[in-house]
């Protein structure tokens, strides 16, 4: 009986031991609750501007779009020709106007040298809040991921592609709003 005493007085120090240890160490910080460190998100345009109700784009080779909400609400297009526009592709490009993000900010940058002094594009937004704002697109990054961009007093600017990309999509695709055909006459 002996014996059986000490291997079981010896599995108990053994497993104080381990006990002690285990608890003793320092704690590390738990990967998966920690909070990640992350930058806020800074868009172009703020919320106290309101949402877009004119949007205007022009490109250095002289084409324009210019769409606006009428007197009922509705986007229509004024330039290149007054027409019905197509709500949902116009209402999908104002909404671009509120995520165009800021990339990155370039203080001291020579606009001449991002193609700023002679924009690429020039874009002008009426918003409810009353305000208008402009800014001048220059070229892409050379990572493909931005625009450089300047606005009305503000330094150089990289901002997102998709957004600026899908705004640009009002100038190479004008929103016409899709008309019916009447069908065929028959004989």
């Amino acid at each position: 009986m002996r014996r059986s005493t000490s291997v079981y007085v010896l599995v108990f120090i053994l497993l104080t031991g381990v006990y002690l240890y285990l608890n003793s160490r320092p704690e590390t910080p738990d990967t998966d609750t920690a909070e990640p460190t992350t930058e806020p998100i800074e868009y172009l345009f703020q919320a106290e501007d309101g949402l877009p109700t004119g949007i205007r784009i022009e490109s250095k080779a002289g084409e324009v779009v210019e769409v606006a909400r009428n007197t009922e609400n509705a986007w229509e297009l004024i330039l290149p020709e007054t027409a019905a526009a197509d709500q949902g592709s116009v209402e999908a490009a104002a909404i671009q106007v509120t995520t165009i993000r800021i990339l990155d900010r370039i203080p001291g940058l020579a606009p001449e040298a991002v193609g700023l002094e002679t924009p690429e594009y020039t874009m002008s937004f009426k918003f409810t809040g009353g305000t208008q704002r402009n800014i001048e697109i220059g070229v892409l990054t050379p990572t493909q991921s931005g625009y450089y961009t300047r606005g009305e007093g503000l330094e150089v600017l990289i901002v997102s592609k998709s957004a600026v990309d899908a705004l640009l999509q009002l100038l190479a695709n004008p929103p016409y709003a899709v008309t019916e055909t009447p069908p065929p006459a028959t004989p």
